[in-house]
């Protein structure tokens, strides 16, 4: 254990309003919500919309300049602010309205800090953009846990889910179906950026997921800063830097599980 010296300004904002996120998520858990239908099989809860606006009002409240790109309410505040938090307050919603407890609340400052946090298990997953740990949400003595990532566990989440815009180059399901991918790891089936953290925590060796150009979206924003910090290897599912336009999403923890995996993906 160590005692966090970080968690304050930014860094306080973005742990503070994810915990103020899991806070309602947790609340309403189990509650019969209504629905907003978002098409394509998409939709939100009143969860969702009740946790973005608790995290709003927390950036608010600390930086009332800023810019915030929300999932469920669109932009706040001038398009053209220099920092701008994005915000994804239920990360995992079909997850949550079924009953599963596999979910995430992430904010982040574009270019900076960002935290996830899981509500049901009280950790908050955080980063100053140098250094990652991970703390109890409701802990008072200020200690946390440096996350420190490893391929042992052998375990690799693959996001299933649309669109598939890489495709026919790279399919998901091709990847699981590869012989040497039962071999070398272990499936599992996340669908929620929580698996991020996870890498970064060393609970599992890697995270693979297509959906486009993802390094500035609220989904998959705050859990990418997380295993940047903590030394993970982060690129498109092409190999290409994710600055430098690279594709969907290649996370691992070490560059030994990162090469064989590309080398599953890319044949």
């Amino acid at each position: 254990m160590i005692e966090s010296t970080a968690c304050s300004g930014d860094v306080a904002v973005a742990v503070a309003a994810a915990t103020a996120g899991a806070d309602v998520v947790r609340d309403l858990y189990g509650r019969a919500l209504d629905r907003v239908d978002k098409g394509q099989g998409d939709f939100a809860t009143a969860a969702d919309i009740a946790a973005e606006k608790a995290i709003l009002g927390v950036i608010r409240a600390a930086r009332p300049e800023d810019g915030v790109l929300g999932e469920e309410s669109g932009r706040h505040g001038g398009a053209e602010a220099v920092r701008q938090w994005l915000v994804d307050p239920l990360c995992g919603t079909l997850n949550y309205a079924v009953g599963t407890l596999l979910v995430a609340v992430n904010v982040a400052l574009r270019g900076g800090p960002a935290a996830v946090a899981d509500p049901f298990s009280g950790e908050v997953f955080a980063t100053d953009g140098e250094t990652a740990w991970v703390q109890q949400a409701r802990q008072d003595d200020g200690a946390t846990a440096g996350l420190a990532p490893t391929s042992v566990t052998r375990l690799v989440d693959v996001n299933l889910d649309p669109p598939f815009p890489s495709a026919p180059a790279f399919r998901a399901a091709d990847l699981l179906a590869h012989p040497d991918f039962g071999q070398r790891f272990r499936p599992r089936v996340v669908s929620t950026s929580l698996a991020l953290a996870w890498v970064a925590a060393g609970r599992r060796a890697a995270y693979v997921t297509d959906g486009g150009v993802l390094s500035g979206s609220v989904h998959f924003a705050a859990g990418i800063a997380l295993c940047r910090a903590a030394g993970c290897v982060v690129t498109g599912v092409d190999g290409t830097p994710l600055e430098a336009g690279g594709s969907g999403l290649v996370v691992a923890a070490d560059d030994e599980t990162h090469r064989r995996l590309m080398e599953m993906i890319l044949g």
